[in-house]
């Protein structure tokens, strides 16, 4: 069923590679979308990621540091993002022991996209602050009181400022079939890399198979890491399509900050990390010329000994070419 890339790019496909322009990408993942409200309860992010004209700085140092220079796209992107947390009992303004600690995560991050034909490695670097000045409790309550919903009462429980960074590295490879029931694509593409840093560190391995007439010359839609997600572009297309995918991935966790307190100072922590964590999503993707929206469902396994049961989320995506 599948062949070499060079067999199964399309004549869309091979117009779809000239286009040049930036992608824009708005994701918004909440636990909502299982009538939750726990643990990582939601997540933001807007991006933007250059096209394949000639682009410098962070991409540019990344590529020539690799050897990566002639028929490598190089892509460079910013993205601003935000993630909160809360345990399972947010009625209570006492601290909760056992339970996930109420805490946000904001961060900017800049990228370096290098595209080579069936592989994209993407490098992430992260600079950020969790606590207070994160705003996790500013964007929670004010999102609950749009919705009518009572608000989360232990927020003066979260962790303290600190100022974090992060470095990130992954690298996909995809393997694509020919066309067959009247123009539908399939592809395979298993995933690995790692993250380094003091809010996270972990290495991951994963796998996405798409199916439909809408599957094109790119990677799935982006997402909140740590998650399976997209390389945070997409190609241009004539008119409509769409396609299903699905996805694992597993993520051994060396530390994470939020659940197991700083690396420079001693927090009292009253849950467990897990080793490993385990995602499994399903979703869709619908695109129309130069704007693509997808829905992901996720299921999360338990992320410390204490949690109560796997978590559940959805994830949109809006992302447009410009």
């Amino acid at each position: 069923m599948f062949a070499d890339s060079a067999d199964s790019v399309s004549l869309e496909q091979t117009k779809s590679s000239l286009d040049d322009r930036a992608t824009v990408s708005f994701i918004w993942e909440n636990d909502s979308f299982a009538n939750t409200d726990r643990n990582y309860t939601n997540g933001m992010r807007i991006s933007w990621l250059s096209g394949q004209a000639p682009v410098g700085g962070f991409s540019t140092f990344v590529a020539d540091i690799l050897g990566r220079g002639e028929g490598t796209v190089r892509r460079r992107g910013f993205a601003l993002g935000q993630t909160i947390f809360t345990p399972e009992d947010i009625e209570t303004t006492e601290f909760v022991p056992n339970q996930h600690p109420y805490a946000g995560w904001l961060y900017a991050e800049m990228n370096a996209v290098l595209e080579r034909p069936d592989v994209v490695d993407t490098f992430a670097l992260q600079f950020g602050i969790v606590g207070p000045s994160a705003l996790g409790e500013a964007a929670q309550n004010n999102f609950h009181t749009l919705l009518g919903i009572d608000e989360a009462q232990g927020w003066d429980n979260q962790i303290a400022d600190e100022v974090g960074i992060n470095f990130s590295y992954d690298r996909k490879i995809r393997r694509r079939s020919r066309s067959f029931l009247e123009d539908w694509r399939a592809d395979l593409t298993p995933n690995a890399g790692f993250t380094l840093g003091t809010i996270y560190t972990n290495a991951h391995v994963g796998l996405t198979a798409r199916v439909g007439p809408g599957v094109g010359d790119d990677f799935g839609p982006p997402r909140v890491a740590p998650s399976l997600g997209g390389a945070g572009y997409f190609k241009s297309r004539d008119g409509f399509g769409w396609y299903v995918f699905a996805g694992v991935q597993t993520r051994f966790v060396a530390h994470n900050m939020i659940r197991d307190g700083s690396l420079f100072r001693d927090d009292v922590r009253t849950i467990t990390s897990r080793d490993w964590v385990n995602d499994i999503q399903v979703g869709l993707v619908l695109q129309y010329e130069e704007i693509q929206a997808s829905l992901t469902l996720v299921q999360r396994s338990k992320e410390f000994a204490e949690q109560s049961s796997p978590q559940q989320f959805g994830a949109f995506t809006l992302a447009r070419k410009f």
